[in-house]
């Protein structure tokens, strides 16, 4: 049989071969993204359709290394990951002038801020003003200043090290300086009283 009486197929099967495997693999791309999406959405209806439910690969770790510079023209001072294995809790909230969930969610930390029995337990917390100016991060706490401790974070540098997604986020790190709890978004009436408070009080433990 000459090379003229072979089929197409048997002619060139050695070089076909190939690219029938990757036309295939081609194929199975929407399936893989389909059976991704749908992972990430059973996620989200296995915690209640909670947005601030995602997983944090820091959980459980250290702190990352930082020092941020005080926000001048504040009492509060810098501060870096040697201040948070100094014994304590903090909670270490991630907040900018220009976001409007965090000026809704600033009640709730001077309360926190002022709780007697979280002061006598040690509590601190700490605030990392995101890619803001000074003077708009002074002018936002001009009403109510809940931190005890504020770092500039002008690059968004240190924020990015943290696992930041974005702003307001809440870190709650154990007197041993590792991260025990993330909440993405801002803090509530309700996820004060059903995560924030009961993981502060786990971390004291």
């Amino acid at each position: 049989m000459s090379p003229s009486d072979l089929s197409p197929e048997q002619s060139s099967g050695g070089e076909r071969a190939p690219a029938r495997a990757g036309a295939r693999l081609v194929a199975l791309l929407p399936v893989v993204a389909f059976l991704a999406l749908a992972a990430v959405l059973w996620r989200q209806l296995a915690h209640g359709g909670d947005p601030s439910v995602v997983p944090s690969p820091l959980i459980g770790r250290s702190v990352p290394h930082f020092s941020l510079p005080p926000l001048k023209g504040v009492p509060s001072a810098g501060f870096s990951t040697a201040d948070l294995r100094s014994g304590h809790v903090t909670l270490v909230n991630v907040f900018a002038s220009w976001c409007v969930p965090c000026r809704e969610e600033r009640p709730l930390l001077l309360q926190l801020a002022h709780d007697p029995k979280l002061k006598s337990q040690g509590l601190r917390i700490a605030g990392i003003a995101y890619k803001d100016e000074p003077a708009n991060s002074r002018a936002f706490l001009a009403d109510g200043d809940p931190y005890a401790m504020i770092g500039v974070d002008r690059s968004g540098r240190a924020s990015i090290d943290w696992g930041v997604y974005g702003v307001p986020e809440t870190y709650i790190v154990s007197r041993a300086g590792k991260i025990v709890y993330k909440l993405i978004g801002a803090i509530t009436p309700e996820n004060l009283v059903a995560d924030v408070k009961p993981q502060i009080a786990k971390a004291e433990r």
